[in-house]
């Protein structure tokens, strides 16, 4: 009888050991993410038109040399073929990131507009680029130092009228 209760208390014994064991195998929880997605004259990132052929369309930033501009200067209809046209300053892209931080936090900025659309972008000025002229341009933004951004326009003989889309990405960090 003391062997058999001998055993089942060391069966007991190692059933506690072995299930109060410290073996953690799986654990499931929800979590949330939040980003808010805000207009161009809200962001952390900020394009800042410049010119007046560059202005907010319902948060977006749009370049628009015609009559239909609603900041349009009052003289021409648009530009002439077979020429070309350089607009610096056409707008800021600025960093507003992290603005009470001690350190700064450089942001990479890549720009891009279609190939062979007859258009050029480039930062800085058009005498001294920081990058550029080309299709597609990276510089790097520090907080409180915006950086302009300019356009060139290349017109054939048979230009018309068209739109071109820009793209506009940021990372953290200085570029390479």
């Amino acid at each position: 009888m003391k062997k058999l209760a001998g055993l089942l208390l060391l069966i007991v014994g190692l059933t506690l050991t072995i299930g109060a064991g410290a073996n953690f195998r799986y654990y499931e929880a929800d979590r949330s993410i939040t980003v808010n997605i805000v207009s161009d004259d809200n962001e952390f990132i900020d394009l800042t038109p410049l010119q007046p052929y560059a202005y907010l369309n319902n948060g977006k930033l749009t370049v628009e040399i015609s009559p239909n501009n609603p900041n349009y200067p009052g003289y021409g209809d648009g530009m002439s073929v077979n020429t070309t046209y350089v607009f610096e300053e056409m707008f800021n892209v600025s960093n507003e990131l992290w603005e009470n931080a001690e350190e700064d936090f450089p942001i990479c900025v890549q720009i891009s507009v279609s190939q062979n659309s007859g258009i050029e972008i480039f930062a800085g000025s058009y005498d001294d680029p920081v990058s550029g002229p080309g299709t597609q341009i990276q510089f790097t933004v520090y907080h409180d130092e915006p950086v302009p951004v300019g356009f060139i326009f290349n017109n054939g003989e048979d230009m018309g009228s068209h739109q071109v889309q820009m793209s506009v990405n940021a990372e953290a960090g200085a570029c390479d």
